[in-house]
C-alpha cells in the first residue's frame, strides 16, 4: 500500500470550530489550517505530556534534588573543570 493511502487511512476527519477572520486570514496567507491544527495540537499534547511526566515523577525529582543540595555531585570531586 502507497504511503499516502496509509496515511490517509490513519487519520480521523475531525470539526473544529474557529474564529471566522481567523480562518479567513489563514486562507489569505496560504495557510493550510488542518496542517496548523494538526501542529499546535501536536505541540499542546507534547506541553501535557511533559507536564504529566513533571507530576508523576515530582517526588523523584525533589529526593534527587535534595540529596544533591545536601551531598553534592556525586564523582564532584574527580571533575576537571
Amino acid at each position: 500500500m502507497p504511503k499516502r493511502a496509509a496515511a490517509a487511512r490513519d487519520r480521523r476527519p475531525t470539526n473544529v470550530t474557529l474564529p471566522v477572520e481567523l480562518v479567513a486570514e489563514a486562507k489569505a496567507l496560504n495557510i493550510n489550517v488542518s496542517q496548523a491544527c494538526e501542529s499546535g495540537l501536536a505541540q499542546s499534547v507534547s506541553e501535557a505530556r511533559k507536564a504529566r511526566w513533571l507530576e508523576d515523577n515530582k517526588d523523584a525529582i525533589d529526593s534527587y534534588n535534595g540529596m544533591i543540595e545536601r551531598d553534592g555531585l556525586p564523582l564532584d570531586e574527580f571533575r576537571q573543570f
